[in-house]
């Protein structure tokens, strides 16, 4: 199996009735980059017990998610981004967590202004309103180029041919048309929003 590319052993993998799928297929594609995985993790945690937790975290993800995977890009980096997007996850998940505390150090803190709930919500409420900002001056196109871009990293050449975009600019007109569209549409929502009682 050592001789089979990475690609190669995921279209075996793809080939075979969900239920005959060869688990050892998946065994060496993992087996191959496991130790840069674990050292990706290392880096990103700078602690040996947590970049073994999050390398099984990246795997079983990648493992999920293997059918997902394009062949546009190299399985090493999308195992990469996997491990970048995970740790993300894990820092926010972090941030949400409550702290515990004595009521000492509790009493010597001085309050602040900030309030991280207020501000989650706030964010969700941004989304909200691009999203319904995009739905409502975007066509199709735009929207799945920008969200591909955006929200899901994807290089523009990829998204030009996963879409099948013809025209000679490919994914990157339709990001110039849907900035400029969306631009127009936020000063309009902002000048409705001050005027609004």
């Amino acid at each position: 199996m050592d001789v089979l590319s990475d690609e190669q052993l995921i279209a075996q993998y793809r080939l075979a009735p969900a239920a005959e799928r060869s688990r050892p297929l998946v065994e060496e594609l993992f087996r191959r980059h496991q130790s840069r995985v674990v050292a990706w993790c290392y880096r990103l945690t700078g602690d040996r017990t947590q970049a073994a937790d999050l390398a099984q975290e990246v795997f079983a993800k990648a493992y999920a998610s293997l059918d997902a995977f394009r062949s546009d890009s190299k399985f090493t980096t999308w195992l990469y981004v996997i491990t970048r997007n995970r740790w993300r996850d894990e820092l926010r998940a972090r941030r949400a967590r409550p702290r515990e505390t004595s009521e000492a150090s509790i009493d010597e803190v001085e309050p602040t202004g900030e309030n991280e709930a207020l501000a989650a919500l706030e964010a969700r409420d941004a989304r909200a309103i691009v999203r319904r900002l995009m739905a409502d001056v975007l066509d199709e196109t735009e929207q799945r180029v920008m969200t591909l871009h955006y929200g899901h990293e994807m290089r523009l050449d990829a998204i030009t041919a996963t879409l099948g975009l013809t025209n000679a600019s490919g994914a990157k007109a339709y990001i110039v048309s849907a900035k400029r569209k969306l631009n127009a549409a936020v000063k309009r929502w902002k000048k409705n929003s001050s005027t609004a009682p």
